[in-house]
């Protein structure tokens, strides 16, 4: 399955966020899941092997439970796929940074108002 494949679905993309912060047990992540898209465990399984198989989430056993966080290798393939756009963007992105930049020098060296002491 193509990564976007992958985060296509609005479930893997939560657990995902989920998973960010760190780990989770499994139990955790079906009760979150569960209780804000109204689906079975069966189902959130299915969709933690998907991100498993995807490269997305890694899982470990500790005792009785699984404990599911985020494998930055799936991300990485789709940081790789995007970093062939970035051309696109990043001069924008930095035309925007230096006239932010340009902006906030010329507030502070705009002169006080003599009325209420503040910038013009």
């Amino acid at each position: 399955m193509h990564v976007f494949e992958v985060l296509s679905d609005p479930v893997r993309r939560r657990i995902l966020e989920l998973l960010g912060p760190g780990e989770m047990a499994s139990g955790e992540v079906v009760e979150a899941i569960g209780s804000e898209f109204g689906i079975t465990q069966a189902a959130v399984s299915q969709h933690l092997k998907v991100l498993r198989e995807g490269g997305f989430a890694k899982v470990r056993a500790e005792a009785q439970r699984r404990l599911y966080s985020v494998d930055a290798a799936g991300l990485q393939a789709v940081d790789a796929w995007i970093g062939r756009f970035r051309s696109f963007w990043e001069p924008k992105l930095d035309a925007l940074a230096t006239e932010i930049a340009r902006g906030k020098r010329q507030r502070r060296n705009a002169p006080l108002s003599k009325r209420t002491g503040k910038r013009a």
